[in-house]
């Protein structure tokens, strides 16, 4: 399961205990509800805060629960559904966000991870893996969506998706897809919050900073059911911020 606590004006969402962290019913549905208590709490204190993700242990997230799934190709559908709106929550989170990668981040893990702003890895241990060409599954459309979004460079999406490339923290970094590397757990965790605050104390409207983002990453964010603003809400909404 995990944990939230809100240090200052950052919210500190720990995913806790030494295992894979496998994104499993209960885990999703805890994650989810400290999304949702972030964004009341951050929308009730006003502009100005942040989100770090965090997980103890080896592993920042193994994925969906493949334990539970077994060989039911249903149950496999049933995750696939049930991670799509934690993607969405993160997307559309009025705040910005910044992902601890301080273990292994694969598959819907590693998805997990590129719906944050920023990535901060640990240099040490841990690889960022997208397993599906090695497993021999699809994926689904708003994983390829997400990607897209957010791994920009062809070559580097190439070796994600179609290689099946663990990817180390210094390589991630070289291909654009974490921004800092640290040496150790620990000082990825210092680092997130670090970022985080200096992210918070900019004061954003929270309304205006998803704004913002569901622009920037349309096709993603459609693809895991967020409704983009019209053209003409975006007007009016920009005139009442003048």
């Amino acid at each position: 399961m995990c944990t939230l606590e809100q240090r200052g004006r950052v919210f500190v969402l720990t995913v806790t205990g030494d295992g894979e962290h496998r994104l499993g019913h209960p885990l999703m549905a805890s994650i989810r509800s400290a999304l949702s208590s972030v964004a009341s709490q951050a929308a009730q204190d006003g502009p100005g805060a942040a989100l770090v993700t965090v997980a103890e242990g080896r592993f920042f997230s193994n994925g969906l629960d493949i334990g539970w799934v077994g060989t039911s190709r249903a149950r496999l559908a049933e995750l696939i559904d049930a991670l799509r709106p934690l993607a969405a929550g993160l997307l559309a989170l009025p705040i910005p966000t910044v992902a601890a990668v301080t273990g292994h981040a694969s598959a819907g893990g590693f998805l997990l991870a590129l719906c944050h702003d920023y990535r901060v890895m640990r240099a040490d241990r841990g690889v960022l893996y997208m397993s599906e060409v090695d497993l021999g599954f699809p994926l689904p459309p708003y994983f390829m969506a997400v990607l897209r979004a957010k791994i920009t460079a062809t070559q580097a999406l190439r070796d994600v998706v179609l290689r099946g490339t663990r990817i180390r923290a210094p390589q991630a970094k070289e291909m654009g897809i974490v921004d800092v590397v640290c040496p150790g757990a620990p000082e990825t965790a210092a680092e997130a919050l670090k970022l985080a605050e200096q992210l918070a104390a900019r004061k954003w409207d929270g309304a205006v900073y998803s704004s913002i983002r569901i622009s920037m990453f349309p096709d993603a964010c459609m693809s895991v059911g967020i409704v983009e603003e019209s053209d003409e809400e975006k007007a009016r909404n920009f005139a009442s911020k003048l």
